[in-house]
């Protein structure tokens, strides 16, 4: 089902501030993910897959699946790419194991979309299974406007974007730089495309695993240019993600602060109150609300 808060009301709120991918190959790794304090985890049968291996990591993700075991945690398979052998037989195994969404890579255009909608329905898959696209090529950037509409069509199940920098940087020759400089018009291009068409996006990777201030950095970036979470490679990344992405302690009481407010009965119908000195409009009370819920939903996972 649709995610979000339109307008700041009366939708469930799901946290995806930590979203790790996993080999699908390795079972150990899977076993481990059941256990992190990790928001999402991708079971991946892309990029971390061998050709050779990936009939077996399909077989081990869909056991993976059917066995459960992974809490609270939203669980992500990532096919492979529309343009392989292999896409096809994925989408057919991993459906019927339900996870709650599929990853489809290298969407480039609203049509790569349409064809695993396609697929899903015509195997009367389980509609609670969405699906989340990867942007990672510069066609992919310049359709970012068409891609997200497709989410108004709910056979599409469109649900997130994901970032996929590395790919972006290798087919854009751009260099990874710190404070991603070059990379910030085709960032925020997503966002903007996720955010009018109702739904999250999610940053692309940090590779340096050792370099943990460079990490929380481009996290507090990544929050600052309004997305939802981070895609991560190594479980040591989940803690700082996971703070970064969250409302801190102050927000939340400033955002139930202004809740309050509105809802005296004298503010209920004005559009601007003075709140401690200071003019707070509506929407503030609407992005307050969010705030909470988001905040709420965090607490009720720990």
């Amino acid at each position: 089902m649709p995610r979000g808060l339109p307008g700041g009301l009366g939708m469930i709120v799901r946290p995806r501030r930590s979203v790790l991918y996993m080999p699908g190959s390795n079972a150990r790794a899977i076993e481990k993910a059941r256990s992190l304090p990790v928001d999402c985890i991708v079971l991946d049968l892309e990029d971390s897959v061998a050709p050779e291996a990936k009939e077996a990591a399909r077989v081990q993700v869909k056991e993976a699946l059917d066995t459960g075991g992974f809490g609270s945690r939203e669980v992500v398979v990532r096919i492979n790419g529309l343009d392989t052998e292999w896409w096809l037989e994925d989408v057919n195994v991993v459906a019927l194991g339900r996870p709650d969404a599929i990853l489809v890579p290298k969407v480039s255009s609203p049509a790569h979309l349409e064809h695993v909608a396609d697929r899903l329905v015509d195997m009367s898959a389980d509609h609670r299974i969405r699906v989340w696209a990867m942007m990672e090529s510069p066609l992919a950037i310049l359709h970012a406007r068409e891609i997200a509409a497709v989410a108004k069509d709910v056979e599409t199940r469109l649900t997130v974007f994901v970032m996929g920098t590395n790919d972006l940087a290798k087919d854009t020759r751009a260099r990874l730089v710190p404070g991603r400089a070059p990379m910030l018009p085709w960032l925020t291009t997503c966002v903007a495309a996720a955010r009018a068409n109702g739904i999250d996006i999610i940053d692309g990777v940090y590779n340096d695993i050792a370099d943990a201030d460079g990490f929380a950095k481009e996290c507090q970036q990544g929050r600052d240019l309004g997305f939802d979470g981070k895609t991560l490679i190594h479980p040591s990344q989940v803690g700082a993600c996971n703070a970064a992405f969250a409302p801190s302690a102050d927000e939340v009481t400033q955002a139930r602060a202004i809740i309050a407010a509105f809802d005296q009965p004298e503010n209920k119908s004005k559009g601007v109150i003075a709140l401690d000195g200071r003019m707070v409009e509506r929407l503030h009370a609407d992005m307050a609300r969010r705030t909470v819920a988001i905040a709420d939903a965090i607490a009720s996972k720990t």
